[in-house]
């Protein structure tokens, strides 16, 4: 089980991810986590920086769905601006919204990567479904929900001291 915790790789921010090495490695799909990832969980809209971030991806060919545990408010105003496609109250890990994103894309677990800042929703998720997972650092930590706060990140620590052990 905390195998499928661990995630392919590792970087500080999205923007350390090397996108040319994905698509080389056959990567065509990004199914991204919203909050704490993109942006801070209390921030609107999509910075500049983040809106250029996308420019690459697309103009490299890939394609993006959002596939957050928020809810529709949250997650269509941010992603409708940037015509993005997402899923929302996606109870991650369960498998149903990773299934969902991959239709929409039209690709195999294989050629997917999934990107986010929790080890417990979006890196377990992304193992169950056999899809490449990237863990970024949170943004905004502060601005996380109570559950995230206690439950998700407590576990996370505890499975991140055990597996340094």
């Amino acid at each position: 089980m905390l195998k499928k915790l661990v995630p392919q790789l590792q970087v500080n921010t999205i923007y350390d991810i090397d996108l040319h090495a994905l698509w080389e490695q056959g990567k065509r799909g990004i199914i991204t986590d919203l909050d704490n990832t993109l942006v801070g969980a209390k921030a609107p809209l999509a910075t500049p920086e983040l809106i250029d971030w996308l420019k690459v991806v697309g103009q490299l060919g890939f394609q993006v769905v959002i596939v957050s545990n928020n809810n529709k408010l949250r997650v269509s105003k941010f992603a409708e601006p940037l015509s993005l496609p997402f899923i929302y109250r996606a109870k991650k890990p369960t498998s149903a919204a990773f299934h969902k994103a991959l239709k929409l894309m039209n690709l195999k677990p294989e050629e997917t990567v999934v990107i986010g800042d929790q080890m417990m929703t979006d890196v377990l998720g992304g193992n169950r479904m056999g899809l490449y997972t990237i863990l970024v650092l949170p943004i905004a930590r502060g601005d996380e929900g109570i559950f995230t706060k206690i439950v998700n990140r407590t576990l996370e620590k505890a499975a991140l001291t055990w597996m340094r052990k």
